[in-house]
């Protein structure tokens, strides 16, 4: 499966706002596209848009479930759950990281702010965080480009170091291509195998249940996040013991049990078919590398593509063709983006009829105009048509003028 190169740089502390900072965790960190439009474009499996402001987007490391920092007020083994974190920074390139004493999961001060990274990524989880593989550094490809994910590269995504070293559970969501999801089975295996990490104090799992009293034993616990994450709120009902856990799953398909593929047998199921609770004890009866997990469906209408630039989204309103002087490198072109919202313009391109192309970047506010210098297209005196077409290779907008219309220092204007 193709992913698409999003540049930007890693972000773990506001300057302006310490205290309301990111909160990196060992599977999830704050960045800042170069090209927020690129990511307005990822596919949406659940309908989700992305959450996306002028600081950023949260990424979701695809593949992996850290243990949790933070999470309803509460938290898992904190041994395990900042070791995670700590590695995570550390392998983006952040040093000096330190916390706020009654903050504990906000930066208050760090070597530096921010670093230079991408994220491969193919989609917008449900709660809006870009699902990516990260990597830190510039990318070989361009900004909005698509790279075929393969063994290799995944193995130098922080995803898979992370899953090597022991320090993560894996997480499979369906949207992740089987040959990296068999790839990263294998890798996460090899890492209890070796008894790395987290695994020799990981319980409530296939090796041996868990023995959960109450909230608080659960703070000390090594155990699949996904499954802490339900346990939590079915204890914070007042339950007394683990007996009704499974009725509670049951009770919500959509945001407690999960729909799943079992790889073992072949056929679909739910969290339930993989969790056995009673009394005080709990434990999944698969590993979590040996089960798929449905992402959240998206409500009925929703789309799941975000919508594309349509004809006359962005139109041009204007040319220069004969500058007075000389012309090359001062003919002109300006557009206009029509709509109510930003439009990235990345990957789109003004081409001429004799197959020129002129690459175009940046963002092109609501309603905002902007001229950009012609070369390499040659507007011809003697007449020409201009062609504005997006990333996807969509037209979205196109222009003529004639020879009467060229006049030396005079633009040309187009009607729409």
């Amino acid at each position: 499966m193709t992913y698409t190169v999003l540049r930007g740089e890693f972000i773990i502390r506001y300057a302006d706002l310490p205290r309301q900072g990111p909160e990196p965790d060992g599977d999830t960190v704050k960045f800042r596209p170069e090209s927020p439009g690129l990511v307005e474009r990822l596919a949406r499996p659940s309908g989700t848009p992305p959450d996306l402001t002028a600081r950023g987007i949260s990424v979701r490391l695809e593949a992996i479930d850290a243990l949790e920092t933070h999470f309803a007020e509460t938290h898992q083994e904190l041994a395990g759950a900042n070791a995670a974190r700590d590695e995570l920074l550390r392998l983006l390139g952040f040093t000096g990281v330190q916390f706020f004493d009654d903050l504990p999961n906000k930066v208050r001060a760090a070597d530096r702010d921010t670093v230079r990274g991408h994220v491969l990524s193919n989609g917008i989880d449900a709660n809006g965080r870009m699902i990516g593989f990260v990597f830190p550094g510039e990318p070989a490809g361009p900004d909005g480009g698509t790279v075929f994910l393969d063994d290799a590269l995944v193995d130098r995504s922080l995803n898979a170091r992370l899953l090597a070293a022991g320090l993560v559970y894996p997480a499979f969501y369906s949207t992740l291509p089987a040959s990296l999801r068999t790839h990263l089975a294998g890798v996460s295996r090899k890492a209890r195998a070796d008894a790395a990490g987290i695994w020799p104090r990981s319980t409530a799992d296939p090796d041996g249940p868990a023995d959960v009293t109450g909230a608080a034993a659960l703070r000390s616990l090594v155990c699949w996040p996904k499954l802490f994450r339900r346990l939590v709120p079915y204890l914070a009902t007042g339950a007394a013991n683990l007996d009704g856990f499974d009725a509670w799953l049951r009770s919500d398909p959509v945001n407690r049990d999960d729909a799943v593929f079992l790889l073992d047998r072949l056929e679909t199921g739910n969290l339930h078919d993989v969790v056995v609770a009673r009394g005080t004890t709990v434990q999944l009866t698969a590993w979590p590398e040996d089960f798929v997990i449905t992402p959240d469906p998206p409500p009925p209408g929703t789309p799941t593509r975000p919508s594309a630039p349509a004809a006359g989204d962005v139109v041009i309103v204007a040319a220069l063709p004969d500058p007075a002087g000389a012309d090359p490198g001062r003919e002109r072109l300006t557009l206009l983006n029509a709509t109510a919202s930003a439009v990235d313009l990345a990957g789109w391109t003004l081409r001429d009829r004799s197959g020129g192309i002129r690459a175009l970047d940046g963002t092109l506010a609501a309603g905002e105009v902007v001229q950009v210098g012609a070369e390499p297209l040659r507007l011809g005196n003697a007449g020409g048509t201009l062609t504005l077409v997006d990333a996807l290779g969509t037209p979205i907008d196109q222009v003529a003028y004639t020879a009467g219309q060229v006049k030396e220092g005079r633009t040309v204007l187009f009607g729409h």
